[in-house]
């Protein structure tokens, strides 16, 4: 098989594509030829060596990539005929042409959905399900802001929030991408190159907002916090502001800066003002095979019945990966960039 390597943490140089012995497939695991490989920012991030679990997990040499789709080759005993079209989750290793994942971590492609559909699936969505689902718990009715809203894990907050009967406000940095969030079913939308963040949130939601979902980092959380609505959810998967936007290095005194810049948040505040803070990382809840099934059960049945649709996606060749990481980091993309070997 073929599989990205990164042999040390770097830059887009260190993606290198090498021949490596296929994976051994035990009783109970699920052989795959992959035919499709999402990509997402937490890929980028283990690259750089800054991702946490991937130091905890794997080390170096590292292969990244946590959802594909592909067809059976190889049951393990497991009941899926060869040739059987899943997609799958995995913590790290995706980035290869054939894979080996336990059963339960194999699920159908839903009908009428491609293989590239279907890789660009499960991150994202998981992701979405866990902050909303698991996490901060809407009512209906209730207001969510929505950072980053035209990404893959934003565009999948958009459709759950609306699906859930919230009223959903999306948060854009390009005029490009507006009218693609409010494709998916968000009540407005903001385009921060333009219009004043918080400014445009204070208008939109005068009495503060019941749910907001940040994987910016510092450059939002506070401000995110203070403009919580009583009993109000501040919900952290991520911290893309002390990033690299461009080059694929971090900037060591732009991520010490922003290190210190992050909030600490007070609970004696918390409990007076009524407002929480959740986080997450799914990357270390693998173990939670009860939360895995239960959240791609609920999605699967919901992408079946046509009330979720997968985000849209812009294919490369499975060499070009150096160029999906660096379109990723730059921030202009929109929906999931998925490999095809």
């Amino acid at each position: 098989m073929k599989a990205v390597v990164i042999p040390r943490a770097g830059s887009y140089d260190q993606l290198k594509i090498e021949d490596l012995a296929d994976p051994p497939c035990p009783v109970g695991s699920v052989a795959l030829e992959v035919g499709a490989i999402g990509v997402n920012y937490a890929d980028c991030v283990a690259r750089m060596g800054l991702y946490a679990s991937a130091k905890q997990y794997v080390g170096w040499p590292l292969t990244p990539g946590f959802e594909v789709a592909g067809t059976v080759a190889g049951n393990g005993g497991a009941s899926l005929p060869d040739g059987t079209q899943v997609l799958a989750v995995t913590r790290f290793g995706g980035y290869a042409t054939r894979i080996c994942v336990p059963r339960h971590q194999v699920f159908p492609v839903p009908r009428g959905w491609s293989l590239e559909d279907a890789a660009g699936f499960p991150t994202a969505f998981l992701t979405a399900w866990y902050a909303l689902n698991h996490l901060a718990r809407p009512r209906a009715k209730e207001t969510l802001l929505v950072h980053s809203a035209a990404g893959g894990v934003g565009g999948a907050l958009v459709q759950l929030g609306k699906l859930l009967g919230c009223r959903v406000i999306g948060v854009v940095g390009a005029p490009h991408k507006v009218e693609y969030v409010r494709s998916l079913g968000a009540d407005a939308v903001i385009d921060k190159s333009s219009e004043t963040l918080w400014r445009m949130v204070e208008r939109l939601a005068p009495e503060g907002c019941d749910v907001i979902l940040d994987a910016n980092g510092a450059e939002t959380l506070r401000q995110g916090y203070d403009h919580l609505a009583p009993a109000g959810r501040l919900v952290i998967y991520g911290f893309h502001s002390m990033l690299p936007r461009h080059g694929g290095r971090p900037n060591w005194p732009k991520l010490a800066w922003q290190w210190l810049r992050t909030p600490r948040f007070n609970p004696l505040d918390m409990t007076t003002t009524n407002r929480s803070v959740l986080a997450f990382n799914l990357s270390f809840l693998f173990d939670r095979k009860d939360i895995l099934i239960e959240a791609m059960d609920w999605l699967l049945a919901r992408a079946a019945a046509g009330q979720l649709k997968p985000a849209p996606t812009t294919v490369l060749p499975f060499a070009e990966v150096a160029e999906a990481h660096r379109r990723l980091e730059s921030g202009e993309t929109m929906g999931k960039l998925v490999l095809k070997p």
